[in-house]
């Protein structure tokens, strides 16, 4: 592989790995936040105990996410300056408010939300995971303006061989971004719902005791997972009328490939949702049989979001900014090809061992059940020193 591919093969990998932790993320968080809700107006035990759990699921995804999160932003600075130099005042606003948002608002109310437990009013506590949420999805928002900035550059002129930002409005109006978001939104929604579907299926399968809990969880998934799909194939759909004519064409095949596979596996995978899960939503937590299929289901989205991220890049190339900077022009200068496989190599190292880390905490949680989770104990409550992380 030359440089570029390398660079490319590097850049793809990196936010595959990153894209991971961020569409269960952007799951999660409304569901969380529903759950604590819910607990405010009730007051009831299981509201707290699916609040605490499925909330301790979520601070970990996030932790171990945000970790992931800044080797993007190394990248742009280590192999693609070109890209900088040319659209920096254009394609740096959104990453700096998107900055903003993810690791200091986000953060700060999360933070908040995690040793806010029985010191924060009961309704100042709801708000600051609601606050977690909607800066997520501004953090979304802000990133795929950014990317559909790549795709469609609206908003700005070519002036003294940079380009500079005339219109914010454009840039927030773009049309490659008006369905792509929610697109992305529902995708996150669907994953996030699917887990919560596969771990209580295991939960399930295994008769934990706490049959009540993943029960109301697995039905929660469930309708989730069902408004997920449906805003993900709708505004899948509507982005063709946005693309611009030869992004699927023969010079880039893989992309079609990738197109292809996600449009086909991601309807089968609704089909069943709609058709077969959300009647049978009632029987599935006493349905025993169908617990290992609901948990091998689990991965399939992620492995959905993958491809659909795949299609929307290759379907660019050779163009970093559509019909306006190729990739090759966006390439920092002097790389070398030992310069770039050595930072392929410790980027994907590093990625995929918090990937790896971040699934092993997760599924130790699960495993344990509600009874050991750590969120939000009282002082006096006992702690399960295997869940100290």
């Amino acid at each position: 592989m030359d440089v570029l591919d390398l660079a490319r093969t590097q850049f793809a990998v990196t936010g595959s790995l990153h894209f991971l932790f961020v569409v269960l993320t952007l799951g999660l968080a409304p569901l969380v936040a529903i759950m604590h809700t819910r607990w405010a107006l009730s007051g009831g035990p299981p509201h707290e105990g699916m609040t605490r759990f499925w909330g301790q699921v979520y601070v970990i995804n996030y932790a171990l996410g945000i970790v992931t999160g800044l080797v993007m932003e190394f990248q742009f600075g280590l192999a693609w300056s070109g890209l900088s130099h040319y659209a920096g005042d254009v394609f740096g606003a959104p990453l700096a408010m998107e900055t903003l948002v993810a690791f200091f608002l986000e953060s700060t109310f999360l933070g908040l939300w995690i040793f806010g437990w029985g010191r924060l009013p009961k309704w100042a506590h709801v708000a600051c995971i609601w606050l977690v949420t909607l800066t997520a999805y501004a953090s979304a928002f802000f990133i795929m303006v950014a990317n559909s900035f790549l795709q469609n550059p609206a908003g700005a002129v070519v002036s003294g061989g940079r380009m500079h930002l005339t219109d914010f409005a454009a840039l927030l109006t773009n049309e490659a971004l008006l369905f792509s978001f929610p697109h992305v939104v529902g995708a996150g929604l669907f994953t996030g719902g699917m887990v919560l579907v596969g771990a209580s299926a295991y939960r399930l399968w295994r008769r934990a005791p706490e049959f009540a809990f993943f029960a109301r969880s697995l039905r929660l998934g469930v309708v989730t997972a069902a408004i997920g799909i449906v805003v993900t194939m709708a505004f899948g759909y509507a982005q063709f009328g946005a693309v611009p004519e030869g992004k699927f064409g023969g010079h880039n095949p893989a992309a079609g490939i990738a197109l292809g596979l996600m449009i086909q596996f991601g309807q089968l995978l609704g089909l069943v949702v709609l058709f077969v899960m959300l009647p049978m939503i009632a029987i599935l937590p006493r349905a025993r049989w169908t617990h290992p299929v609901l948990i091998a289901m689990t991965p399939l989205p992620f492995v959905l979001s993958i491809l659909g991220w795949m299609a929307r890049e290759i379907g660019r190339q050779p163009w970093m900014i559509w019909e306006r900077l190729t990739v090759a022009d966006a390439m920092s200068p002097g790389l070398t090809a030992g310069m770039v496989t050595a930072s392929l190599i410790g980027f994907t190292a590093v990625l995929g061992l918090l990937a790896v880390v971040d699934y092993v905490l997760i599924v130790r949680v699960i495993r344990r059940g509600p009874s050991a989770v750590q969120l939000g104990a009282a002082a006096d409550e006992p702690r399960t020193p295997a869940l100290s992380y």
